[in-house]
C-alpha cells in the first residue's frame, strides 16, 4: 500500500542483478540471510563487489553478521531513525535538489515534518547514537547508488504503511529510484506474494492494480467478465474478523492459509472461527483450520504439483510446471472454484492455468507481452511488459529521470508512534517474533519431516534478563500476555537488547506463539503488530511441587 500511495503500483523498484552493482544496501527489518536466502546470495555479491551494508535490525541475526555496520534498533522505532537520517541529509544540504524539485511534490511540507527529529531525539527513541545516525545519513546520502530493501520487520506493525512511506521519502530524497543500482526492494514473505498482488488479491485492487474506484476499469472488467463490478473496496482479513465479532460475516471460505496458528491472538480467531455458520477449507494438508471446516477440499497446490507461474519480488514471472501427480482424489485449485461456480447455478468452464493468465494478461498492461511460450524461451520476464516484444523492465520508474514528469511522485509525510503495547510491571519483556532457515510459517508444509538440528521451538533471551528472573538455559518456562499462555524451552542469547525476548511461529503444535501476540492493527493495510507484544515469564513449579510431597511423605513414616 505504500508503494502504491507513492508510484501506483505495489512492486519492488529493482532486481536482483541491481544487488551486484549497487556501492550501498541498507536493509532494514530484514533477517535476508535466513528468510530470503536467494535474494541474499545476490546481497553478497553486491558485498564482494565492494557495496557497502547496514543492516537495522533489533537482533544480532546471521544477515548482521554479515554487514559492515548493524544498527541494533529498539523494536517499533523504525520511523524515527528514518526521519532522523532525513533531517540531517536537508540540514546538511546532501538531498539530491534537482530530482526532488523535478519529480517529486510536497518537498516543503516533508522537510518541515522531519525538522524535529534531530538525531538526539531519535537517540532517546532508537536507541541508536546520534553520531552514528549522522555518519548513516551522510553514507547513504553520499552514496552514487543505493538500495533499501525490508520485510515483515517493516510491515507487521500498527503503523506498517507509515514505516513503508518513511523509507520511500529516503529514497525519493536522494534520489535513489528509478535508476540501475538505486531503488527499494521489498523481499516479499512467501515466493509468490507479489504474484497475489498482481491477480488482484487486494481488496481495492483488480489485476495489475488496477483501481476498483476507477469507472474505466470497472467497465473494461464488467466486460470481459459478464458481471458488474462494485465500486466500493472490499474487505481485508482484518475486516473479516471484525465482521465475524459484530454478526456481519457468517461464512467463510479459505484457500491454502492457516489462519487459527497464524494470526495474532489466535484464541480468538478460533472462537470467531468456531461461531461462522459455515467455514470451507481448500488446502494440500489437513491443518488445523481444516480440522475446525464443514467441508474441506483436498488440493493439488503444493509446488511440485503446480501448473501456472509465480511472481517473485524482482516481479520477474516464471513458468511453474507439475513434476508429480497429485495423490488420490486432490484436484487441482482452478477445477475446485470452477466446480464449485457450476454447483451454484453458473456456467463455467474448466479452464487451464494457461487460459487463465491470457485472460488476465488481456486485461493487464503489466502482463500483456507475456506468454507461456516466451517465459518457456526465455526462463522469465519483469514486468511491466507492456507487448510481445518487449524485453520487460529490470528497472522501475526511469520516468523520473525524463526531462518533464508527470505524474511525479508526492512525499509523505509520517510520524512516529510508539508500539501500541507498551512495557509494565505486570508485563515487563517484549516479544518479537521472526523466521527460521528451514522453516515455513506455521510449519504446515516444512514441519512434515524431522530436522534434527533446529526442530523446536525456543525463548530466545539475553542472559541479563535470565539471571534477572533466575533462569536457566534449557528450563522450561511460561510465557504469559494479556491474550494466552504457552509454555517453552529457554535458549539463553547475546543477539537480544535486554528486556526483549524472540520466538518464531514455526511450530505451533508444540508452541502456539500467536496465543501471545497483539491484534492491534494498521488501520491502513488490516496488518497486524506481530512484532511487538509485552509479555512475562513464570517459572514452572510442578515438579518442585511433586518432590516437595514426596519429600514430606517421606518424612512423615
Amino acid at each position: 500500500m505504500g508503494l502504491t500511495a507513492a508510484f501506483g503500483t505495489g512492486a519492488g523498484t529493482v532486481s536482483y542483478e541491481d544487488f551486484h552493482h549497487t556501492a550501498f544496501m541498507l536493509l532494514v527489518g530484514a533477517n535476508v540471510a535466513e528468510a530470503h536466502p536467494i535474494i541474499f546470495h545476490h546481497i553478497m555479491k553486491g558485498v564482494k563487489n565492494g557495496a557497502e551494508m547496514v543492516v537495522v535490525d533489533p537482533r544480532k541475526t546471521l544477515t548482521t553478521q554479515k554487514a559492515h555496520e548493524h544498527m541494533q534498533i529498539a523494536v517499533g522505532s523504525d520511523i524515527a531513525l528514518a526521519n532522523a537520517m532525513a533531517h540531517v541529509i536537508i540540514r546538511d544540504g546532501l538531498y539530491h535538489k534537482e530530482f526532488v524539485a523535478k519529480a517529486t511534490t510536497g518537498f516543503e511540507d516533508y522537510a518541515l515534518s522531519v525538522k524535529a527529529w534531530t538525531p538526539e531525539r531519535a537517540y532517546a527513541i532508537t536507541g541508536i547514537s546520534a553520531k552514528r545516525i549522522e555518519s548513516l545519513a551522510h553514507r547513504y546520502a553520499k552514496a552514487p547508488t543505493a538500495i533499501i530493501g525490508w520485510t515483515l520487520g517493516i510491515t507487521e506493525h500498527h503503523n506498517a504503511v507509515d514505516n513503508v512511506l518513511a523509507l520511500i521519502n529516503l529514497s525519493l530524497l536522494c534520489g535513489n529510484v528509478g535508476r540501475p543500482g538505486s531503488g527499494l526492494s521489498p523481499f516479499r514473505g512467501q515466493n509468490n506474494v507479489q504474484g497475489g498482488g498482481d491477480m488482484g488479491a487486494l481488496p481495492n485492487r483488480l489485476p495489475g492494480f488496477q483501481d476498483v474506484s476507477d469507472p474505466g476499469v470497472r467497465e473494461k472488467f464488467s466486460k470481459a467478465w459478464g458481471v458488474p463490478i462494485a465500486e466500493q473496496p472490499g474487505w481485508d482479513q482484518t475486516r473479516m474478523f471484525e465482521a465475524m465479532e459484530d454478526g456481519r460475516m457468517h461464512g467463510l471460505y479459505v484457500i491454502g492459509e492457516n489462519p487459527v496458528q497464524s494470526e495474532a491472538n489466535s484464541e480468538h480467531i478460533s472462537g470467531l472461527f468456531h461461531a461462522l455458520d459455515a467455514l470451507v477449507v481448500q488446502d494440500i494438508f489437513l491443518t488445523p483450520t481444516a480440522e475446525m471446516a464443514d467441508v474441506v477440499f483436498p488440493a493439488r497446490a503444493s509446488f511440485a504439483e503446480s501448473e501456472g507461474t509465480y511472481t517473485n519480488s524482482e516481479r520477474r514471472v516464471q513458468r511453474v510446471k507439475p513434476a508429480r501427480q497429485a495423490p488420490g482424489e486432490a484436484q487441482d485449485d482452478l477445477w475446485i472454484v470452477a466446480s464449485l461456480a457450476r454447483e451454484m447455478g453458473h456456467n463455467w468452464p474448466i479452464l487451464g492455468a494457461n487460459e487463465v493468465f491470457d485472460e488476465m494478461r488481456l486485461l493487464t498492461t503489466n502482463y500483456r507481452g507475456i506468454t507461456y511460450d516466451r517465459l518457456e524461451k526465455e526462463q522469465g520476464l519483469q514486468w511491466p511488459v507492456p507487448w510481445e516484444g518487449h524485453p520487460g523492465t529490470k528497472v522501475l520508474h526511469d520516468r523520473l529521470w525524463s526531462k518533464e514528469v508527470s505524474p511525479k511522485v508526492p512525499f509523505h509525510p509520517v510520524e512516529w508512534s510508539a508500539p501500541v503495547e507498551q512495557l509494565s510491571s505486570e508485563y515487563p519483556l517484549l516479544l518479537t517474533t521472526g523466521r527460521k532457515l528451514a522453516f515455513y510459517n506455521t510449519g504446515v508444509q516444512s514441519n512434515v519431516y524431522h530436522h534434527p538440528r533446529q526442530s523446536g521451538e525456543r525463548l530466545e533471551i539475553n542472559p541479563e534478563d535470565a539471571k534477572r528472573y533466575a533462569i536457566k538455559d534449557g528450563e522450561t518456562v511460561a510465557v504469559v500476555s494479556r491474550r494466552g499462555r504457552v509454555e517453552v524451552l529457554v535458549r539463553f542469547s547475546d543477539t537480544l537488547m535486554p528486556g526483549t525476548v524472540f520466538m518464531s511461529f514455526h511450530f505451533p503444535d508444540e508452541v502456539l506463539t500467536n496465543l501471545l501476540t497483539i491484534d492491534a492493527t494498521d488501520p491502513k493495510s488490516g496488518t497486524a503488530e506481530f512484532k511487538a507484544a509485552a509479555v512475562r515469564l513464570e517459572a514452572l513449579t510442578v515438579e518442585k511441587d511433586k518432590s516437595d510431597l514426596t519429600q514430606s511423605i517421606l518424612n512423615q513414616g
